[in-house]
C-alpha cells in the first residue's frame, strides 16, 4: 500500500546556498559542513536536486536562494546583547565571552560567525516564507534546525536558534497554532525554552534521555509553563533504543496530539545522530527507521496541516555513513518522491568521496532493516523502561489535550 508521500504532488522546495557551508566551526568540530556538502552532491546525483545552474528537471527539488537574516529577525527572539557578542567574536574570536557560550569546546568563535549564523536563520526564514505564503507547500533547510540555541546564549553548537525565529515569524504573520517535533537524538531545549509558556506552540521532543546524553534536559515532567501546560511534550528514550522501540514511542504519542492540537503549520527537525552509528549518542536507528520517520510526518502534515510543511536538519556527525543517506530521503520525501531504501548510492558519489577524503561510502540507500514497530494498543510492558516512559509521556500530556493516555 502505498504512503500520501508518493503521491504528492504539492510545489516543495529546499532553500540552499553553497556559502551556508561557512557555519563552520573548525576542522577538528564533530559538526563539519563536509556533512552538507556530501548530502548535497548525494542528492542531486540521485536526481533529488537538481544540477546547480540547470532548470530543474521534473520530479526534481527545486532549489531556492538562501537571504540573510537581519539583526532585527534575531531579535525577535534572542537577546541583543547575544547579538552584539556574537558580532564581536566573529570581528576578533579572541573576545568571545563565554558569558554568552562563546569560545567553548562545543561553540568556538570563528571569524565571520555572525554573519555565518544569520545566514543560516535567514535560510530557514525563507523556507518558512515560502509555506506560509503558499509557494511552497513543503520546504528544507538542512543546515537549519540550530535547536539548542537560547535567548542569550549560544549552546550545543547552536549560535542562533533559526526555528525558533521562524516560528516567531509565524505568529507574528497571523499563525495560530505552530507543531513542532523534534526528532534529533538530543533534547530540542531551546525550542522548548522559547516557547514554553505559550500555548500557541505544541513542542514535541523524542530523544536519549539526559540521564546520559546532552543537554540533560527534557523530563516527562517538563510540560509548559504556567500558562501553557501541556504545551512542551519529551519522550526520553534509553540508550540503545532501535528502530521497533523507537517507532514504537512516535507512534505512541506524536500523531495523537498533533490531530488534537490542530496545528496551521507543522514545523520539524530532524537531526539524524539518532543513528547507531553516530560517535556521540548511544541510540540504534537505523537510516530505514529514519526514512520511515520522515514519511510519518509527511504524512501527518497533510493530515493535520493541509500539507503545510517546514524541515531542518539538525545534528549527525557520522559524516560519510549517515548524514548524507539520511537527508537525501528527507528531502526526496519533502520533494513528494521517495527514494527506495535498496538503492545504490550512485558510483559517482562513492568515487567523489573517496577523491575528497580518502574514504570509503555506503554502498546502498538503506542498511537492510526492517522498521516494523509494536503499536501502543497492543498493550503495555511495564517491565520494560522504554514503555514505562512512553506511559509516562502519554500520562502527564494527554489529559491536557482532553485525550485518553490508556492504550
Amino acid at each position: 500500500m502505498s504512503s500520501p508521500a508518493d503521491q504528492c504532488q504539492g510545489p516543495a522546495t529546499v532553500v540552499h546556498d553553497p556559502s551556508l557551508t561557512d557555519y563552520d566551526f573548525g576542522p577538528d568540530h564533530p559538526m563539519s559542513p563536509v556533512r552538507v556538502d556530501l548530502t548535497v552532491a548525494l542528492a542531486t546525483d540521485l536526481g533529488v536536486l537538481g544540477a546547480p545552474g540547470a532548470a530543474p528537471a521534473p520530479g526534481t527539488l527545486r532549489a531556492v536562494p538562501a537571504p540573510m537574516a537581519g539583526a532585527d529577525q534575531l531579535a525577535t527572539v534572542h537577546d541583543p546583547r547575544l547579538i552584539e557578542a556574537v558580532m564581536a567574536a566573529g570581528a576578533d574570536p579572541a573576545k568571545a565571552s563565554a558569558d554568552f557560550g562563546l569560545g567553548t569546546d562545543d561553540n568556538p568563535a570563528f571569524a565571520g560567525m555572525h554573519e555565518a549564523a544569520s545566514h543560516v536563520v535567514g535560510a530557514s526564514l525563507e523556507a518558512f516564507r515560502q509555506v506560509w505564503s503558499g509557494e511552497s507547500l513543503h520546504s528544507a533547510n538542512i543546515t537549519g534546525g540550530l535547536h539548542h540555541a537560547m535567548p542569550d546564549r549560544a549552546s550545543g553548537f547552536c549560535v542562533y536558534n533559526d526555528v525558533a525565529v521562524g516560528i516567531q515569524w509565524l505568529l507574528d504573520q497571523g499563525a495560530e497554532r505552530v507543531a513542532y517535533v523534534d526528532v534529533d537524538v538530543h533534547h530540542g531545549d531551546g525550542v522548548e525554552r522559547i516557547f514554553y509558556d505559550d500555548p500557541r506552540v505544541l513542542t514535541i521532543s523524542l530523544h536519549e534521555s539526559g540521564q546520559f546524553l546532552f543537554p540533560g534536559t527534557g523530563e516527562c515532567r517538563d510540560s509548559g509553563g504556567p500558562e501553557a501546560r501541556g504545551s512542551a511534550v519529551n519522550v526520553p528514550l534509553p540508550p540503545g533504543t532501535g528502530d521497533g522501540g523507537w517507532l514504537r514511542a512516535f507512534h505512541a504519542v506524536v500523531p495523537a496530539l498533533l490531530r488534537e492540537f490542530g496545528p496551521d503549520v507543522l514545523v520539524t527537525q530532524h537531526g539524524c545522530d539518532s543513528h547507531a552509528d553516530d560517535p556521540l549518542a548511544h541510540l540504534m536507528l537505523s537510516v530505514d527507521g529514519q526514512r520511515s520517520t520522515y514519511v510519518a510526518l509527511h504524512d501527518l502534515a497533510h493530515e493535520v496541516a493541509d500539507g503545510r510543511w517546514v524541515v531542518t536538519g539538525g545534528g549527525g556527525y557520522a559524516l560519510v555513513e549517515v548524514v548524507p543517506r539520511a537527508w537525501s530521503h528527507l528531502l526526496a520525501v519533502v520533494g513528494g518522491r521517495p527514494l527506495d531504501v535498496d538503492l545504490d548510492t550512485p558510483t559517482s558519489w562513492r568515487d567523489h568521496v573517496e577523491h575528497l577524503l580518502g574514504r570509503r561510502a555506503p554502498q546502498r540507500m538503506g542498511d537492510g532493516r526492517e522498521p516494523s514497530y509494536r503499536p501502543w494498543e497492543d498493550g503495555y510492558d511495564p517491565d520494560t523502561w522504554l514503555d514505562r516512559s512512553v506511559n509516562l509521556a502519554r500520562t502527564e500530556l494527554f489529559p491536557y489535550h482532553g485525550l485518553d493516555p490508556l492504550p
